[in-house]
């Protein structure tokens, strides 16, 4: 029988909310399937597990067992471009790579012929881990000749093992316990009730009544044990990347000329993507500049999309806002693809107030003309000053604003990139008074004081923060530092 590998990545979406968040690593994490206290319990790390939360349990029932326990979300997108980017980086160690559709995390490699490059294929196998590890993942491999037996000892095992008997790698599989092979826990509870704990145990009971009183899953499981169903490997064809490449004659910084000659080429890689069935995502640049070096740059549609014409506007904002002086003796192009998702027609559709599409298009207008990281967002984080509670991130869509009252409206906290240092003659001034030396008038109402202290581990610090708020309609956002005995304007609430 042909050798194979079964890599585990376990719990993916975990990995990649704490890739998301490392400062939580050290507490009890849970991935939910949506941001609401009574959603679902989808994924649970080991300091979650020790106080007592399980999987399928509701939000509000674990934060009762784990009071300082951390929930987020990971969209399925999100681990399904995780999955086909772990795929392209096991391709570069094997050309055949099974995804499990099932289970995002788990992989299947074809080893055969691998045997001539790698007489022991361990450290092929280590390489593989360590390639993962490198990437920001954790995950455990098995090389063995049984395709169930490889997945069902690597769900179980947090290591590298190669197995080279075919009897010592079937009685390792017998003892992995059934709550490591993903059953539903209404499952695994009513295997419980009856003493089914391992797959050894299940292989005991018969075949005949399993699929009617468990379901097909149970019953696939055990005709896999029993080696009763092969399935042979159905690896992912490995995707050559889109590009091409352009040679000029002569140097030429002229914009108009350049998106002419590029134009002719964006054609034949939007057909290439067409084939299959995706659309442009991204288009890296790499200049070629005669006497300096090669200058590269990158240019994302609002959505993917296969208009030629949108592509080439973007390219001419980015192009003319870069310096072309020493002139383009050659252009590299790489197209990023992704699948397009189709939408369906309303029957009656709906004309909201904010055309959501229309935004996300001048938003990619704004990020080919000033750069990838021109357009961003603030994201909430864990920090002990305020200004260390948020972190700017890029922002790729957009998301209908929430409903508000008629008779409210937002408000926006507008942070100095560096506090403003107030005037000497503002330390003798009341609190009261601090309004005039900023110009606005007298302050009518103060809300605070807020205070932050410690950061022993940086410096120490003591601040009061206050809300003030101007006859004139100015809100003001100060702190008083008691170690520097002085008043710091820190932003302004519009």
């Amino acid at each position: 029988m042909a050798r194979l590998a079964c890599v585990n990545v376990p719990a993916l979406p975990l990995q990649l909310l704490l890739g998301r968040h490392p400062q939580w690593s050290a507490g009890p994490v849970v991935v939910v399937a949506e941001e609401r206290v009574q959603s679902r319990i989808l994924w649970v790390n080991r300091p979650a597990r020790l106080q007592g939360v399980r999987p399928g349990m509701r939000l509000t029932a674990a934060l009762s067992l784990a009071p300082h326990l951390r929930a987020g979300t990971v969209p399925a997108a999100e681990t399904g471009a995780c999955v086909k980017a772990l795929t392209r980086r096991l391709q570069r160690s094997a050309p055949h790579v099974e995804p499990c559709r099932e289970e995002p995390g788990v992989f299947w490699i074809g080893a055969a012929g691998l045997n001539l490059l790698y007489p022991d294929l361990a450290p092929w196998a280590e390489r593989m881990r360590a390639d993962l590890r490198e990437a920001g993942f954790f995950a455990s491999l098995v090389v063995g000749e049984d395709r169930f037996a490889a997945y069902a000892v690597a769900r179980h095992r947090r290591e590298c093992i190669v197995f080279t008997d075919a009897a010592q790698e079937r009685r390792a599989a017998r003892d992995v316990p059934l709550i490591r092979l993903g059953l539903a826990p209404e499952s695994l509870e009513a295997l419980d009730q009856l003493g089914i704990r391992t797959v050894r145990d299940l292989l005991g009971l018969p075949a005949v009544g399993l699929l009617p009183r468990f379901g097909p899953r149970i019953y696939r499981l055990h005709r896999l044990a029993a080696g009763l169903l092969a399935e042979g490997l159905q690896p992912d064809a490995e995707q050559l990347p889109i590009q091409a490449s352009i040679v000029l004659e002569d140097p030429q910084s002229d914009v108009a000329q350049l998106l002419f000659l590029i134009k002719r080429r964006l054609h034949a890689l939007l057909e290439a993507l067409g084939k299959r069935r995706e659309a442009l995502a991204a288009l890296h640049l790499r200049l070629l500049m005669e006497g300096d070096l090669p200058r590269e740059t990158t240019v994302r549609t609002a959505a993917p999309s296969r208009d030629a014409a949108l592509i080439l506007d973007l390219l001419r904002l980015r192009l003319e806002g870069m310096r072309l002086d020493a002139g383009v003796v050659g252009i590299d192009l790489l197209a990023q693809g992704e699948t397009r998702e189709l939408e369906q027609l309303a029957l009656l559709p709906e004309r909201p107030g904010r055309d959501l599409k229309a935004g996300e298009r001048a938003l990619a207008r704004l990020r080919a003309e000033f750069g990838e990281h021109a357009v961003v967002r603030a994201r909430l984080r864990e920090g002990h000053l305020p200004e260390a509670r948020f972190a700017w991130e890029p922002l790729t869509h957009l998301k209908p604003p929430a409903a508000t009252r008629p008779e409210s409206r937002p408000l926006v906290r507008r942070l100095y990139a560096k506090p403003v240092a107030l005037s000497h003659r503002a330390l003798s001034l009341n609190l009261w008074e601090l309004g005039r030396s900023l110009g606005c008038g007298t302050l009518a109402k103060v809300h605070g004081p807020y205070t932050i202290s410690g950061g022993w581990w940086a410096g120490e610090l003591h601040r009061d923060y206050y809300f003030a708020e101007a006859r004139r309609g100015d809100v003001l956002w100060i702190y008083h530092d008691r170690r520097r005995q002085r008043w710091f304007l820190r932003g302004r609430v519009e």
